[in-house]
């Protein structure tokens, strides 16, 4: 199942054997917007390096990062598989949420390149983002590694409960301001590649989808993984903890 919506979360359901007339509607709310560039430059495999101490600093907000060569927009950008296959990060109750309003922060922004990536079941096709990206924020991620290890183990075999599977062996992956892990699956016969991440004031996750209908390889998802987290963790909007 695919569910297309706006680019603020899904509100229509579609199955893939749909009418093409009513596909046709789906798909141009998945691709609207523009961007230049050719989807991002390939990004290489993060510099491995000891995750740092902890500097105090922490984020009140997740912002829409801002990224070369593509198009970034709060939302799932208007594509989701559906049936509970959309990844999320879970696993990590323990820690101490950050709240605005008695709401716990965190955000979910889906990024654009050019050309689009289309994908296709059957005769029926469908634009989808390069990638979707969740964050959720913390007061204190006192051991990212641990946080990191946990919202993986929990969020990839929940996923593989509904039905994707797991493909190859995931790759860890560290540099002085987070840790990575990231790992390549089968989502609804589709190749995605999906890497989580963890600071000391937050713990995320990066949906990437198949150009050319292949797996993004794991250390150019790591590279852009570490982009996107830089960029959602705004220093505008970033704080030092007392």
């Amino acid at each position: 199942m695919i569910v297309y919506g706006d680019t603020k979360g899904a509100t229509h359901v579609r199955k893939w054997g749909i009418p093409a007339a009513a596909l046709v509607l789906g798909v141009l709310v998945a691709g609207c917007g523009s961007s230049q560039g050719d989807g991002g430059k390939p990004a290489a495999a993060p510099k491995a390096e000891k995750l740092g101490p902890d500097t105090g600093t922490r984020y009140t907000k997740v912002a829409v990062p801002q990224l070369d060569g593509l198009t970034c927009s709060e939302g799932n950008g208007g594509f989701k598989f559906g049936d509970d296959l959309d990844m999320g990060v879970f696993g990590v109750d323990d820690l101490p949420a950050l709240k605005d309003d008695e709401r716990e922060v965190e955000g979910e922004d889906s990024c654009f390149g050019n050309p689009r990536i289309t994908i296709s079941k059957g005769t029926h096709s469908a634009t989808v983002p390069h990638f979707t990206g969740r964050t959720d924020l913390f007061t204190k991620v006192a051991d990212p590694q641990s946080a990191l290890d946990a919202s993986f183990e929990h969020s990839m075999k929940l996923a593989q409960s509904y039905g994707r599977s797991a493909v190859g062996e995931p790759k860890t992956y560290s540099t002085k301001t987070m840790v990575m892990k990231c790992q390549q699956n089968v989502t609804d016969g589709f190749p995605m590649t999906t890497c989580f991440w963890a600071n000391y004031s937050a713990v995320g996750e990066v949906d990437f989808y198949p150009p050319n209908n292949q797996h993004v390889p794991l250390d150019q998802a790591a590279g852009q993984t570490r982009a996107f987290a830089t960029a959602v963790l705004s220093t505008q909007s970033a704080t030092t903890a007392p």
